[in-house]
């Protein structure tokens, strides 16, 4: 059985006292959740407060982003090993907006995503094609490039702990999403894909999320289809209510 996980990606919002305030409400709601796995990621300024809020909970902490050296001389940058005595299990690496604000690469994802399973981090490995691409006919060849680049020569062991988040990038943030069968397509491509490298045995294991404006309002559709095992949520995991229906929506 596939893992089936709902991840809150609060990216650059909300305070320590904000962040601390909304995980009281969602673990009223789905604290004692644990199948879905509930994941929030806030800020690294709130990592150790919201952690500590939740520990009497099922609810998990996971980073935005992380270096992929241990140490050094590296400005404002936060380590896997930061992130672990912070209370992370999990890492989101490769988001969109890192891919397309902070030039992040295959290649840089791929030495981030090692990094983090040998420190006994989860990586959620971000891939999606942009509007252009889609209407392109590029999708294909774009995730495959992704998915190829990202998890370059992760072990079979290491595919298996690793977690993939489908986020067609023209729908985040825009209020568009995709059908549920335009998800379900490429989370079955990308499935096909790992299968050539891994087998269909290890395919089948991964978790794949979808992400891209998912909310409340449309999550029962997108969780009705076979290889959609979850959500990587931003806006709507800003709100309470909205998130702690999303879990439920995927109970």
């Amino acid at each position: 059985m596939r893992r089936k996980i709902i991840a809150g990606n609060w990216k650059m919002n909300k305070t320590v006292v904000d962040g601390q305030a909304l995980v009281g409400e969602i673990k009223k709601e789905v604290g004692k959740v644990n199948d879905p796995v509930v994941l929030v990621c806030p800020p690294f300024t709130a990592l150790t407060e919201v952690a500590m809020a939740l520990k009497d909970s099922e609810i998990q902490i996971g980073g935005q982003h992380m270096h992929e050296a241990d140490s050094g001389a590296y400005t404002g940058e936060i380590s896997a090993e930061m992130l672990l005595t912070s209370g992370c299990t999990y890492v989101i690496l490769g988001h969109s907006e890192r891919r397309a604000l902070f030039s992040e690469t295959d290649k840089l994802v791929n030495a981030k995503a090692q990094k983090a399973l040998a420190a006994g981090l989860i990586p959620i490995v971000c891939v999606g094609e942009t509007l252009e691409q889609r209407e392109s006919g590029a999708m294909e060849k774009v995730i495959e490039e992704q998915i190829s680049g990202s998890l370059d020569s992760l072990s079979e062991s290491d595919m298996k702990k690793t977690v993939i988040a489908y986020e067609p990038v023209w729908a985040i943030g825009t209020g568009k999403v995709a059908t549920p069968e335009q998800a379900e397509e490429v989370h079955v491509y990308i499935r096909r894909l790992l299968a050539k490298t891994y087998g269909d045995e290890t395919a089948n294991e991964v978790t794949i999320l979808y992400g891209g404006s998912v909310k409340a309002s449309n999550a029962d559709g997108l969780f009705e289809k076979e290889n959609i095992d979850g959500a990587l949520i931003g806006g709507a995991s800003l709100k309470a209510d909205e998130f702690t229906a999303i879990v439920k929506a995927m109970m």
